[in-house]
């Protein structure tokens, strides 16, 4: 049995060896690494050998934190849906669930722009696979899935959002704009400021192209 099941709500939890910090010292570290190589390269082009550079060990140690390539990514994404999870909780949600959405969209674009947003393919079996297997990432996407979901069906019912759509579609709009090429292209150009770009990007994502 669980020894922490045994504790009483106040009482702490067991402090944590030297050791046991620096292990977890260590896999923050990677993580971080991780997430930033994800999203200045992309997987494909990120190494194992670039991420234990990056973090000053040797490959084997790193392998003792994560097994595969695929597992590090899934490591950055549970990092990226945690950080989601916490910025949901944050949000006023006596606020119109239109209003809620396009603060979420605007989220994923402010980390996109600041290079924190890891870069995943569409198409990838053995890391789909991974993803798919860790619950910690799966329990965090649908959490946020169910979230943003109950604020799209709020705004369709109140005629804020375009009723005719799918619910899942409009979902996957928003998780597009996650990483969306556009910001990149936009913030590349040097014509823009990040919260100009934002705003254009918002601007037709949850008002559309056509002239009103």
């Amino acid at each position: 049995m669980d020894t922490l099941a045994l504790q009483s709500p106040s009482e702490p939890a067991p402090k944590r060896s030297f050791r046991q910090q620096m292990h977890l010292a260590r896999e923050d570290a990677i993580v971080s690494a991780v997430n930033r190589l994800l999203a200045e390269k992309g997987f494909e082009s990120m190494t194992v050998d670039e991420v234990a550079a990056e973090v000053g060990i040797a490959k084997a140690s790193l392998y003792k934190h994560f097994p595969s390539k695929e597992d590090l990514a899934a490591a950055a994404m549970v990092r990226v849906m945690q950080r989601a999870q916490a910025f949901l909780d944050g949000l006023d949600t006596k606020r119109p669930p239109l209003d809620l959405l396009r603060e979420v969209a605007r989220w994923t674009m402010v980390v996109q722009l600041a290079g924190e947003m890891p870069s995943l393919p569409s198409e990838n079996s053995s890391l789909r696979a991974t993803l798919t297997t860790n619950k910690a990432y799966v329990d965090g996407l649908m959490d946020v899935s169910d979230r943003l979901g109950a604020w799209i069906t709020a705004a369709q019912a109140e005629g804020s959002l375009n009723p005719s759509l799918p619910p899942i579609a409009v979902l996957y709009t928003l998780y597009a704009r996650a990483c969306d090429p556009v910001l990149g292209f936009l913030k590349g150009s040097g014509q823009y400021s990040n919260e100009q770009i934002i705003e254009m990007v918002l601007s037709t994502c949850f008002d559309g192209l056509k002239a009103r």
